[in-house]
């Protein structure tokens, strides 16, 4: 056996099903040990962003890594942005990155780049393999970095030598890691602040905002008066019919300070204070008041779930619950619009389906039209880097085929890692992806006016419009295998939408707004 050989073998021991690749030739020998490991499902990206998007997306709805295998520090540096994304939704990832054989590094080929520095920018953990006796060890090691609590990024660079040099497999055991108990003094301290009487917001974060913690958090909130919220983008959100409901932090932050406006105490579950995602001149970055109390129930690397509960039971909250009751909008009639596209969303959204939200601007009416939907999950744009939603999607539908997956995604962002669809078309994937077709940036066009040009010039307005030429989102999905229509009016979409939600396979609607 040879190091790549070893090398699948373990990590199929360590857990791992799936590896989302595009190689190279210092990948050849892992790509060849790859087909011969039954066990783990290879699927071709043809960009690297697609492969890391898609490990991003299997990761958050199964809580297991999957495996991207990537082509030299260009072929690492094309997943970055999608790396990043994971980062900030704390996505247990492992790369696997080919690198020059040793010998040869010293002859500075034209693919040699640093990858180790490359890396550390979006992994938790880095290693290099120094033998082809030790890549399984380090292929374990990688994934057990991996999961860690709360899940990162994991790294491992094999020069090409030492996946075609000699190994012999053998079986290392994987320690499962469980996330850090909560003290009972930090439940105590955090049952005294409700206890208070003040104001007081528990911001949720993290596994916090599926089933379990939403509902240990509206018995907390029942019984203390303590109002929840959650942050503008989580990596996975439980929403639907039969759960409660909780507000978002808006996405501007003095509609944020607005709403956090009158409360004395932030109780954090899961996550950290809340932060605007920009400066702007003149205007504070502080979302709470400066007097507002923060302190800390769970860390992401702790058990959020099992402290709401314990902080439920120190404050002898009962049972009972509100939730939300099934309520759908009726199918939206007249002019085509975020609005209408958000009601049909809502009349029309599968029981247990799961949405990859990278709309921008369009896709506020979507969220808020489904909150009575059928029990779904919401999986938001974390990191800010656009270009995730078709790839989340991908990976999503790859870790649960038996779910409809939504993708809601601007045209600017789906231009980024447009080759997802094919990857859909090819593994026939059920992801219906609705393109917002506005013709621009439309965010950046909202943010001139924050920053205060009120009058911008049209060369100016010009590098925020994706107009001249159009582009044309039914042929390029059908360029890429996906049946693809177009919606100009809101009866046309209502059709295209009830269409795509009863049939299995990819579809793309472009939604000319």
């Amino acid at each position: 056996m040879n190091g790549a050989e070893c090398l699948m073998k373990a990590l199929v021991d360590a857990g791992v099903t799936l590896c989302l690749t595009n190689p190279g030739t210092t990948e050849i020998h892992l790509v060849a040990a790859l087909a011969k490991e039954p066990c783990i499902r290879s699927v071709l990206g043809l960009f690297e962003g697609v492969c890391s998007g898609a490990a991003d997306g299997f990761a958050r709805m199964t809580g297991r890594p999957a495996a991207t295998l990537l082509h030299l520090g260009p072929g690492l540096a094309n997943a970055v942005a999608n790396l990043h994304n994971a980062r900030r939704a704390r996505s247990p990832v492992v790369n696997l990155v080919g690198d020059h054989a040793q010998y040869h590094r010293a002859n500075d080929p034209p693919l040699a780049s640093d990858i180790l520095t490359l890396a550390k920018y979006v992994s938790g953990w880095v290693r290099e393999a120094s033998s082809a006796a030790g890549l399984a060890a380090d292929g374990i090691a990688a994934v057990q970095a991996a999961l860690g609590p709360p899940g990162q990024v994991a790294t491992l660079i094999i020069p090409a030598d030492h996946a075609w040099g000699p190994a012999q497999a053998t079986t290392t055991a994987l320690a499962q890691p469980h996330p850090a108990a909560v003290s009972d003094q930090t439940v105590d301290a955090a049952a005294e602040m409700l206890r208070s009487g003040l104001p007081t917001v528990l911001l949720l974060g993290g596994s916090a905002l599926l089933s379990p913690g939403l509902q240990a958090a509206a018995r907390i909130a029942q019984k203390s008066g303590a109002v929840v919220m959650s942050h503008t983008f989580d990596a996975r959100m439980a929403r639907g019919a039969g759960l409660p409901e909780f507000k978002r932090l808006p996405y501007f932050p003095e509609r944020a300070q607005k709403r956090l406006s009158g409360y004395a105490q932030i109780i954090l579950v899961g996550t950290h204070p809340p932060a605007a995602f920009f400066a702007y001149p003149e205007r504070s970055v502080q979302m709470a008041p400066d007097d507002c109390r923060s302190a800390v129930l769970a860390g992401p690397h702790e058990d959020s779930v099992g402290a709401l509960q314990a902080l439920a039971g120190a404050l002898e909250a009962g049972e009972d619950i509100g939730t939300v009751k099934e309520q759908r909008p009726e199918l939206p009639t007249g002019a085509l619009s975020a609005h209408t596209v958000g009601a049909a969303l809502g009349a029309l959204l599968p029981e247990n389906a799961i949405i990859s939200d990278e709309s921008g601007t369009s896709g506020e009416y979507a969220y808020r039209l489904t909150a009575a939907a059928p029990p779904h999950d919401w999986l938001c744009l974390t990191g800010g880097a656009i270009g995730q939603g078709v790839p989340v999607g991908t990976g999503v539908a790859l870790a649960c085929p038996d779910r409809k997956v939504i993708c809601l995604q601007g045209d600017g962002g789906a231009m980024y890692t447009l080759q997802a669809l094919w990857t859909q078309a090819r593994e026939q994937l059920d992801v219906t992806t609705l393109i917002f077709s506005n013709r621009k940036y439309q965010i950046l066009q909202v943010e001139l006016a924050r920053l205060g040009f009120t009058d911008p010039a049209a060369t100016l307005l010009n590098m925020m419009d994706l107009g001249r030429p159009d582009l044309d989102w039914v042929q390029l999905a059908r360029g890429m295998g996906v049946e693809a229509a177009r919606a100009e009016s809101t009866a046309a979409f209502n059709t295209l939408l009830a269409r795509a939600m009863a049939e299995p396979g990819p579809h793309v609607i472009e939604i000319l707004l």
